[in-house]
């Protein structure tokens, strides 16, 4: 007894590993630079559907949903050579490279008078698909046994970013107009230029470059497959609804693309309170596999209800918050998962699909949500997601629950 006493305490204290000094700065910086520039990204989304109206073009919901998508696309098709480049030549290099083109990209935007010329500026600014070499800058910066939790950093600081840009784009967009909220952008992007350059620090590449492993390794693992497969269809769900909500409120509550702050703020604040416990719990309780399928069984049935729910201005308000309950959870839920299941030879192509998949959501997502809403059928881009979230769940019932 004596002797389980005296080891008990000492074999526990490996579990609880704290990062470095050097890790938490290089984790903290990265997550920064990853929200910012993913901030620079989702702005255009909680209003684009209403205030796209202004330019030449913009009545046009396909025109509009295909702007809103664009980046998704040229993203999905460079996020991998761009990971492998950052072997090659460096994470610095290309990621600086990469927020160039988004900020050449975001002043396209501004100075468009057309829903045409948005779509080409957003597709450069997709060109600049650095996700991948933003994740491997962190697992370069960290040790495996702590790496899990600055994966968890930058994962979560996508659900941050989304949520302050549904607050801060209607405030920017009622203060400086379309154009204004496109330089907010591009500025957005410089700032992530500066961090990238001068202040995140050096970290060695990992001598496994991700070029040097099949991508059928990738392909072959059927959790990574799932994982995928869900960060798809969470882009997906998100992209096409916000192609129905802002027209949606402003019809219900006479709201302007300036005053739709005042419905998108209670809504973060509020499912950021009733998210936190459930991550918590999740973390604590290593409830990982739980809390993804009821995460997306939440998903599943309020998309599936809120054509009827959603119909009066509170009923929308209440869908929208468990909608954000569900999608923080999974948006910070997800990426640390990756980065437990992938094995280390080839964590830096699973990451590098992952954000793929998750861009080629954001694409179809908008595009198809626009086809749709253009088509007049508003509630089947709901019933769509909701179907697509019941795959989601089917397959993630299979998620084995060892991670």
């Amino acid at each position: 007894m004596s002797i389980q006493q005296k080891t008990t305490p000492t074999s526990e204290r490996p579990v609880r590993l704290r990062l470095t000094a050097l890790e938490r700065k290089a984790s903290m910086l990265l997550a920064l630079l990853f929200a910012s520039r993913m901030l620079g990204l989702f702005l255009l989304t909680p209003v684009f559907a209403v205030v796209a109206q202004t330019l030449v073009g913009g009545d046009d919901l396909a025109k509009v949903g295909l702007a809103l998508g664009a980046y998704g696309l040229t993203q999905a098709v460079l996020q991998i050579p761009l990971g492998m480049a950052s072997d090659k030549f460096g994470r610095r290099p290309v990621i600086v490279g990469g927020m160039l083109l988004f900020v050449a990209g975001g002043v396209v935007c501004a100075l468009a008078t057309s829903i045409e010329w948005v779509t080409v500026g957003r597709c450069i600014q997709g060109l600049g698909a650095v996700s991948a070499a933003i994740s491997a800058w962190v697992a370069d910066s960290t040790r495996p046994e702590v790496r899990t939790r600055a994966m968890a950093m930058v994962g979560g600081s996508i659900g941050i970013s989304f949520a302050v840009s549904l607050v801060l784009s209607p405030l920017l967009v009622g203060q400086f107009g379309l154009s204004g909220l496109f330089w907010v952008i591009s500025l957005l992007g410089f700032v992530c230029l500066l961090i990238a350059a001068f202040v995140v620090p050096n970290a060695p590449i990992s001598r496994a470059p991700i070029n040097q492993v099949p991508a059928s390794a990738v392909l072959r693992h059927a959790d990574l497959l799932r994982l995928n497969l869900g960060v798809f269809c969470l882009h997906f769900v998100l992209m096409s609804l916000f192609i129905v909500v802002p027209g949606s409120l402003a019809r219900l509550g006479n709201f302007d693309s300036a005053s739709l702050w005042q419905v998108y703020l209670p809504v973060i604040l509020v499912s950021f309170l009733l998210m936190v416990p459930a991550v918590f719990y999740t973390e604590t309780r290593k409830r990982h596999k739980q809390a993804l399928e009821l995460a997306v069984l939440l998903l599943v049935v309020v998309l599936a209800l809120m054509p009827w729910v959603g119909t009066t201005l509170p009923g929308m308000i209440g869908m929208l918050i468990l909608f954000f309950i569900a999608f923080n959870i999974l948006e910070a839920l997800q990426p640390s998962l990756v980065s437990r299941v992938a094995p280390a030879e080839y964590k830096g192509m699973a990451l590098g699909f992952y954000n793929t998949t998750q861009s080629l959501g954001v694409f179809s997502g908008g595009l198809i949500g626009g086809l749709l809403l253009r088509s007049g059928h508003g509630s089947a881009i709901l019933w769509l997601g909701s179907g697509l979230s019941l795959l989601w769940l089917l397959t993630a019932l299979g998620f084995k629950d060892k991670y």
